[in-house]
């Protein structure tokens, strides 16, 4: 069992520990099965440009957000951390996105938990690791980077890489499967031109509220995943929302504000509202109840739209889907 611990002395023997893990494990593993090494290439990564295998075969990611993109890629994915941001799921079961490609490529599921199982992540003999991007299980990956590098090259995704084409980019690179690249994005556009055609979107300013557990007010910000592609499908959006709120702090890479429940009226007075019940965030028939909603001018003239958490920082899977969602919301 391994302890986290802040003493550098302890991680360095961890480190040690695990090499030797992996050691056994290699030796002991069916050579037929091992990934063949056919050199090496640089890529970026948040901690600085690593090398990783020319062709990895045995991708370990850190990240549930980040794996659909790995299975859209056709990489071989041995092991991924099910967890999505803001979206419950039961313990060890894969999101409804990616659960079939995952079965068919036999993927283990991550065991999550406090910290990161390194043992699991080292049984699988993997030759590249993916984490990082946004949510707890990437700064999971992120605060064991060291002890990770020690089993295999890890590729951090940067937090601040929130659009799904650069995230998409970046892990054809990591994998080096560029080719698919411009396949998938040719049909994001092709889509995106007929929802558009189709869409007929309300008038007035929108803003998109994040229905969070702690029922804090929280919006994402107009540059955000979803709102942009709202305003890419015929959507106005307020572009005001932080100076009404006083400019609130957030972290650097965060895509939405936080603000006191005394400025709803006035931060949240938009004609259009989209809500997305976040892992233990209420219901729109929830928020209706509520009298600090009840009276906000998107509730009263009902033009509040629910959309599933899967949509609030869509990958390329979920972005199509929720553009279906739009349209026939809005054709």
């Amino acid at each position: 069992m391994f302890i986290n611990r802040s003493s550098g002395r302890l991680r360095a023997a961890l480190a040690l520990v695990i090499l030797a893990l992996v050691a056994v494990l290699a030796a002991c593993g069916d050579s037929a099965t091992d990934a063949t090494d056919t050199g090496a290439r640089t890529v970026p990564s948040a901690k600085g440009p690593i090398e990783v295998p020319a062709d990895p075969q045995r991708v370990i990611v850190l990240n549930g957000n980040l794996a659909g993109y790995l299975y859209d890629l056709e990489a071989t994915v041995v092991a991924a951390d099910p967890r999505l941001l803001g979206v419950p799921n039961k313990p060890g079961e894969f999101p409804t996105g990616w659960a079939e490609d995952a079965k068919k490529q036999g993927t283990q599921a991550v065991p999550s938990g406090e910290n990161i199982n390194l043992e699991f992540i080292a049984a699988q003999r993997p030759d590249l690791i993916i984490g990082g991007g946004q949510g707890y299980p990437g700064q999971q990956s992120v605060n064991a980077y060291d002890q990770l590098s020690a089993i295999a090259p890890t590729v951090l995704m940067p937090t601040e890489t929130t659009n799904w084409q650069d995230q998409l980019r970046f892990l054809a690179e990591a994998v080096d499967k560029p080719a698919n690249v411009d396949t998938l994005i040719a049909n994001y556009q092709a889509k995106i031109t007929e929802a558009k055609s189709k869409i007929n979107a309300p008038a007035g300013a929108t803003v998109v509220l994040q229905s969070i557990k702690s029922q804090q007010p929280t919006l994402f910000i107009p540059t955000a995943a979803l709102p942009a592609l709202l305003a890419e499908v015929g959507f106005t959006l307020d572009t005001q929302v932080e100076a009404k709120a006083g400019n609130p702090a957030k972290e650097q890479s965060a895509d939405f504000i936080s603000f006191s429940p005394e400025l709803i009226n006035t931060v949240m007075d938009a004609p259009v509202l989209f809500t997305i019940p976040l892992a233990g965030g209420r219901s729109l028939e929830e928020l209706r109840a509520d009298p600090m909603y009840a009276t906000l001018p998107s509730f009263t003239a009902n033009k509040v739209f629910e959309l599933p958490a899967t949509s609030s920082r869509p990958d390329y899977r979920t972005v199509m889907a929720t553009l279906d969602l739009l349209v026939e919301r809005f054709q």
